[in-house]
C-alpha cells in the first residue's frame, strides 16, 4: 500500500504540472466509446477541433481527393465516428464531393444529407458487401472495440470494406493515457491501477464506486503498439504522429 500511495502522489503531481497543458491537444478520446461521459460542447470542441485532428483530417483529404478525382465523389464510412467531429473541421472539406456513413452501436443524429447513420459492431459489418465504399475512416476507435480477436475482427472489416482505409488509435508507448489523463497509469500493474482509479477521477472517467467500476474503466481502453498495428493491418504503411519528439498516435493507411 505504501508503494501505491506513492505512485498516487506522483501522478497527481505530474498530473496538475503537466496534464492541463498538454491534453487539450493531445486528446484523441471518440466520443461513442461504452463507458466515457457524453461530451459537453467545451469538450467537444477541445477534442475535434484540437491541431492533431486537423492535421489528420488534412492527412486523410489528400487520400479523398485521389479518389474524387478517379470517381467524382467519395463514399467514406467512419466507424466509430460522430458528425461532430467532421462538423468542427468542416471547412476544411466542405466542397468536396463527400459522403459520409456514421457507424455506431446506437444511432446518431445526423446534421443534413451529406451524412447517414446507422446502427452497427464494428467487428461484425456483413450487412456491407466488400468495397461498399471508397474509404473506411476510424478515429480513436479500434483500441475500444475489445480483446485482440476483437481488434481483429474490426480489422478484417475495415480491409474488406473499402480499397483505401484511415485507422488511426493511440500509441500504447506515449507516457500519457490519453483516455484517464494521467502519466503513465497504463504502463502500471493491474492492481495499481485500479486502486488509482477507486482513488480519485481521471480524466474522462468518474471516480469507480466499485472493483467492478474500475474495471469497466481501465478496460474500455486497450491501447495498441506499432508492431501490433502492423499485424492488424498488413497491407498498410503505419505513420506516426509526435509530441515533444515521441510518437502520440500511429495511423494504419492503405
Amino acid at each position: 500500500m505504501r508503494q501505491i500511495h506513492l505512485v498516487l502522489t506522483i501522478l497527481g503531481l505530474a498530473t496538475s504540472f503537466a496534464i492541463d497543458i498538454a491534453v487539450s491537444i493531445m486528446s484523441d478520446v471518440n466520443a461513442m466509446t461504452i463507458t466515457m461521459p457524453l461530451p459537453t460542447p467545451e469538450r467537444e470542441i477541445a477534442c475535434y477541433a484540437n491541431r492533431f485532428r486537423r492535421l489528420r483530417l488534412s492527412r486523410l483529404l489528400t487520400i479523398v481527393d485521389q479518389i474524387a478525382s478517379e470517381r467524382g465523389t467519395c463514399r467514406i464510412i467512419d466507424i466509430g465516428g460522430v458528425a461532430g467531429y467532421w462538423q468542427f473541421l468542416e471547412p476544411l472539406w466542405r466542397d468536396r464531393p463527400i459522403h459520409i456513413t456514421l457507424v455506431n452501436l446506437v444511432e446518431t443524429a445526423v446534421p443534413d444529407e451529406r451524412f447517414s447513420s446507422l446502427t452497427a459492431d464494428a467487428r461484425d459489418l456483413s450487412q456491407f458487401q466488400a468495397l461498399s465504399f471508397d474509404l473506411v475512416h476510424s478515429n480513436s476507435v479500434i483500441e475500444h472495440v475489445g480483446l485482440w480477436s476483437d481488434k481483429q475482427k474490426m480489422a478484417q472489416e475495415v480491409r474488406r470494406l473499402a480499397p483505401h482505409y484511415f485507422v488511426q488509435t493511440p500509441n500504447y508507448w506515449f507516457p500519457v493515457e490519453p483516455h484517464l489523463r494521467t502519466p503513465i497509469i497504463h504502463w502500471l500493474p493491474y492492481p495499481w491501477r485500479v486502486a488509482i482509479v477507486m482513488r480519485r477521477a481521471c480524466g474522462y472517467y468518474p471516480k469507480a464506486k466499485t472493483y467492478g467500476e474500475a474495471r469497466e474503466i481501465l478496460d474500455d481502453a486497450r491501447l495498441l503498439d506499432a508492431k501490433s498495428m502492423g499485424l492488424l493491418f498488413p497491407d498498410a504503411v503505419i505513420e506516426r504522429e509526435r509530441f515533444a519528439g515521441m510518437t502520440k498516435s500511429l495511423i494504419a493507411i492503405r
